[in-house]
C-alpha cells in the first residue's frame, strides 16, 4: 500500500464494512510504526473511525 494513503484506505475499508477487524487494526498499527509519525489527514481519519466506533456504527470484531 502506498504509504501516504495507507492509513486512510484502511480506515475507509473499516468504515465501509462497518467493522474494525484485527487484520485492519494490525495494518494500521504497522503503518503508524513504519512511518513514525501521523499526518493531520490520517489523524482526522482515525478520529472519525473512533467516533464511529463510539457511536456504535462500527464494531470491533474478531477475525472470522
Amino acid at each position: 500500500m502506498k504509504s501516504s494513503h495507507a492509513i486512510r484506505k484502511l480506515v475507509s475499508r473499516a468504515l465501509h464494512i462497518r467493522q474494525l477487524t484485527p487484520d485492519i487494526e494490525n495494518e494500521i498499527n504497522y503503518e503508524l510504526t513504519r512511518l513514525g509519525y501521523i499526518s493531520d489527514v490520517d489523524y482526522e481519519a482515525l478520529e472519525l473511525l473512533m467516533s464511529e466506533m463510539d457511536a456504535g456504527r462500527v464494531r470491533l470484531v474478531p477475525n472470522p
